[in-house]
């Protein structure tokens, strides 16, 4: 299969007139279609900021970034917001629900960003609430739901404009046990049924278990890139 991201001697480089921090050296990487990907490494490797350059959240210093057919660092600021609307949904350790608004309206959200139709926006929010076992929790605000039922809405929400990629970004940082094993089924069946290409970015050893590449940063440089069975 072809290659739908794709990075090429990707550097970051933050506070460069003053003590530069090199978070990423020349990274170069290769992700197809469908692939359920753990990039791992020490803490200050450059996981969130490789994360974070392949979703469109920053810029690198210098490289390529290609995602999807589009060369995103290429993109003007307001042609990468609708590139991530459309095409990238994130899911982060602090779930960034919207306080205010129930599990249903935090899920509907992009939706209505995107103006779909109310009777499009009613269908899909329901069946993700059922995919993720919240449908009866769903006119309950984040206040009103354990760690593990937030993270679930923030997953429902990161599918809801039926994204061709998620971006996890230490997703089950705050999590115990029993809520990372649904919410990691909830990811591999998701990942299998809707070809949903997942990268993670994880200390966390059940997610490394569960995933059939793992990618190793250090010093912002890529030491092991491993693939396994499915």
């Amino acid at each position: 299969m072809s290659a739908v991201i794709i990075t090429q001697n990707i550097s970051k480089v933050y506070n460069p007139d003053k003590i530069p921090v090199h978070a990423l050296n020349d990274v170069n990487l290769e992700i197809t279609k469908g692939e359920f990907t753990a990039i791992v490494g020490p803490s200050g490797s450059g996981k969130t900021t490789l994360l974070n350059i392949i979703g469109g959240l920053d810029r690198p210093s210098s490289g390529h970034v290609e995602v999807g057919g589009f060369d995103i660092d290429a993109l003007s600021d307001s042609a990468l917001i609708d590139f991530r609307k459309n095409h990238i949904g994130f899911v982060f350790q602090s779930y960034n629900l919207i306080p205010v608004l129930t599990a249903w309206e935090n899920v509907e959200f992009v939706l209505l960003l995107q103006q779909k139709p109310k009777h499009e926006r009613d269908t899909r929010v329901r069946e993700l609430l059922h995919a993720v076992g919240l449908e009866d929790q769903m006119y309950k605000r984040p206040s009103e739901l354990s760690g593990g039922q937030q993270q679930r809405v923030a997953v429902a929400r990161a599918l809801a404009p039926k994204p061709d990629y998620i971006l996890a970004d230490e997703p089950t940082a705050n999590l115990d046990s029993a809520s990372t094993e649904k919410l990691l089924d909830i990811m591999a069946r998701l990942n299998r049924e809707e070809q949903v290409t997942f990268v993670f970015s994880t200390h966390d050893q059940r997610v490394i278990d569960r995933a059939r590449r793992v990618i190793t940063l250090v010093d912002g440089k890529v030491s092991k890139d491993e693939y396994r069975d499915a």
